[in-house]
């Protein structure tokens, strides 16, 4: 897990919530990579204080969310041209899952080391 400190908004527009609002993202991990290397989730974590899902609903869905995140990990130095939401089960009550591809993986392994 490593420290991701950033402002992501939501637009309101997805499927599971109607809230526009600035979301507090505080860390990330990639707790799972197959194992051919080429999939994996990524969790994104963020403050609670910022985005309740029991009142807020689940960011799961929502572009702006997903064009701002893409956005910050490739100034990070991370391949995130491909990286999508992964399906609405996966969701956490503090974290947005996400699926990743090999071009993710091999940049998360380059910057952080696969184990963090």
């Amino acid at each position: 897990m490593i420290k991701f400190n950033t402002i992501l908004n939501t637009n309101g527009r997805g499927y599971w919530s109607n809230k526009a609002r600035a979301v507090s993202v505080t860390k990330l991990s990639m707790p799972y990579v197959n194992d051919e290397g080429d999939f994996g989730e990524l969790r994104v974590y963020f403050n609670t204080d910022t985005w309740d899902t029991d009142t807020d609903g689940l960011i799961y869905t929502d572009k702006q969310f997903m064009t701002e995140l893409r956005s910050a990990l490739t100034v990070a130095g991370f391949n995130a041209r491909d990286i999508g939401y992964s399906e609405q089960g996966m969701q956490g009550d503090n974290y947005v899952s996400l699926d990743v591809d090999e071009g993710f993986i091999n940049s998360w392994t380059n910057i952080v080391g696969i184990n963090a």
